[in-house]
């Protein structure tokens, strides 16, 4: 497949990509200076990793989380699509609690990825279910975020903790690296449960799994009363309109690490956060392709419909 390739000797260009011209600006400004990367560096990763990163987000609203001046400078959150904006990025209008319509970005193709990280997105956070029906989620996820404390090996042994409890309710999970301090485990689910029951159930599997392994585990979502060295399950990022960085999102830490899919074994064996940066994951997938491939996958997915009545009594049941 033909690379595209991102000038890195001017500041601004415009390219053709199928057929639309996508403009690209400020390409030779650090974005993480130590490293040596600037932003049309961001941009060529993510347009190396586009065949494997678009599945995983296509059809989904889009919350930007912009940095105008790289990894290490502000940033702020932008929902709406901004104008003017080209006219081949369609949009996916979500109605909040609020009566207010938000018209999101959609990140159908390559070229809409590239216009939306030439906004200065680093990571991309996209909603759990897709536009046609954007409270009906296809997976139920778990965030394992440290506490004070905690280190990363607790997280990997929390992640196995979780792993061997949704195989045993016939799930078949996922894992990737958060990029940032923790890890996520996703499950993927036949669409049907409201996002409020894929949050209950999610809520029972965390509250059970912390009663069971008290040392290790959390699911208490106040930070001020949660205990110290424990790793939250959080099941709280099912809620409807929470979203986590994707699947191959690069984050804004000093490494420029990549929310990275990962095996069970690799868990085991001790895979660190800093293993999967912007410049070796692109490589990683040319060798192992998307270990994620089953999260899109029609068949294989859990029916949560079985586990909701109650939630709570069928996951301890069951866990």
């Amino acid at each position: 497949m033909h690379r595209l390739r991102i000038p890195t000797d001017v500041d601004n260009a415009t390219l053709t990509v199928d057929g639309r011209e996508v403009r690209l600006t400020n390409l030779r400004k650090p974005f993480w200076p130590e490293l040596g990367i600037t932003k049309g560096g961001l941009i060529q990763y993510y347009a190396d990793v586009a065949p494997v990163l678009l599945p995983h987000i296509r059809n989904r609203a889009m919350v930007m989380k912009r940095y105008p001046h790289g990894a290490a400078g502000p940033f702020f959150f932008m929902k709406r699509a901004p104008t003017p904006r080209p006219a081949w990025i369609r949009t996916c209008a979500i109605e909040h609690e609020s009566g207010n319509i938000i018209d999101f970005p959609l990140i159908d193709d390559l070229a809409c990825l590239l216009w939306v990280i030439n906004l200065g997105c680093i990571d991309l956070n996209q909603w759990y279910a897709t536009c046609d029906d954007v409270d009906r989620p296809d997976y139920v996820h778990f965030d394992l975020d440290p506490g004070t404390g905690a280190t990363f090996d607790r997280v990997r042994k929390c992640a196995l903790i979780v792993h061997e409890a949704l195989e045993s309710l016939g799930m078949k999970p996922l894992v990737k690296t958060s990029g940032s301090k923790g890890m996520h485990v996703y499950v993927p689910i036949m669409r049907g449960p409201v996002q409020k029951a894929v949050w209950t159930f999610a809520k029972a599997l965390a509250v059970e799994l912390a009663s069971r392994h008290p040392a290790l585990v959390t699911s208490e979502y106040r930070v001020a009363e949660r205990p110290a060295a424990r790793v939250l399950v959080d099941y709280n990022q099912n809620r409807w309109g929470s979203t986590l960085a994707s699947i191959y999102s690069v984050r804004p830490t000093p490494l420029a690490t990549v929310s990275t899919p990962v095996t069970w074994e690799e868990v085991a064996r001790g895979i660190r956060t800093e293993d999967f940066t912007i410049r070796n994951v692109p490589d990683r997938v040319a060798q192992r392709g998307d270990l994620w491939k089953p999260l899109l996958a029609a068949r294989g997915r859990t029916d949560l419909g079985r586990f909701l009545q109650p939630a709570s009594r069928a996951a301890r049941r069951r866990a």
